[in-house]
């Protein structure tokens, strides 16, 4: 493929050759400071990182030590005040803010503490309403979450509303809904911050069989030391840099 938007000396998609098509997201010194009036927090301080197609990873650290803006300028749901930020061989920093819903809509998936699920709808039809941004038409849907369903061990739920359903069964909708659209990357923020351990388990059960089973990547942000002894590789935070980036050694595997 062929470099195509050209801005200045600059891209915001290169070519799938060489080391490019390595990473699903690398980051190079991206820096974040939010603003109040005269007060500024920094967020990122210079934060370079790459990560590999398949991985499944977790982001640490104390509160405010920068994980939830650092998933969020993953996803283009915000942008950094400097560096570079790309994600499946584009770079976000150059992209329209049309291009970065597209890209959200069609390549990512997000999984949020608070499950964002739509009370009025059911199971069905908040996992499927990505897909129904998409134009996707309805049999279509209803095939691809019924199966997302099943492997997940919601079927038979279908047709309840997020208000019939046990926290565990909404964060597993809210995945469902994150993975029907098939997305390259999943960005997970606290995802087992309002679960029981044992919900909390199942649920790291169902996302490291998908991650196994699609090789979709799996970035967390959390405190829970569940997700952190599942997850592969931790990337510790602190001050909105990098303290720590190491595989876990119980994932490692010999030579």
């Amino acid at each position: 493929m062929e470099e195509k938007v050209a801005i200045g000396r600059h891209t915001a998609e290169r070519g799938l050759e060489g080391d490019v098509a390595t990473w699903a997201v690398e980051l190079k010194e991206a820096r974040k400071t939010y603003r109040t009036g005269p007060i500024e927090i920094p967020a990122l301080r210079g934060v370079s990182l790459q990560i590999a197609p398949g991985e499944f990873l977790a982001i640490a650290g104390p509160s405010g030590s920068g994980k939830t803006t650092l998933l969020n300028i993953i996803g283009g749901l915000d942008r950094a005040d400097d560096g570079e930020v790309w994600v499946e061989g584009k770079n976000l920093q150059l992209l329209s803010s049309g291009d970065l819903a597209r890209m959200r809509l069609e390549r990512l998936g997000f999984v949020f503490q608070a499950y964002n699920l739509l009370p009025v709808l059911t199971a069905m039809e908040n996992a499927e309403f990505t897909l129904l941004l998409q134009g996707v038409p309805v049999e279509r849907r209803r095939e691809r979450v019924q199966k997302l369903f099943l492997e997940i061990g919601l079927a038979g739920l279908e047709n309840r509303r997020p208000g019939e359903l046990s926290g565990g069964q909404r964060q597993r909708v809210a995945v469902a809904r994150a993975m029907v659209t098939e997305p390259a990357l999943i960005l997970a923020d606290e995802p087992t911050a309002n679960l029981d351990s044992a919900t909390a388990l199942s649920l790291l059960d169902v996302m490291e069989q998908l991650n196994r089973d699609h090789g979709t990547t799996f970035v967390f942000s959390t405190h829970d030391p569940q997700v952190m002894e599942r997850s592969r590789r931790w990337i510790r935070l602190r001050d909105g840099q990098i303290a720590s980036d190491a595989a876990h050694a119980s994932h490692i595997l010999p030579p």
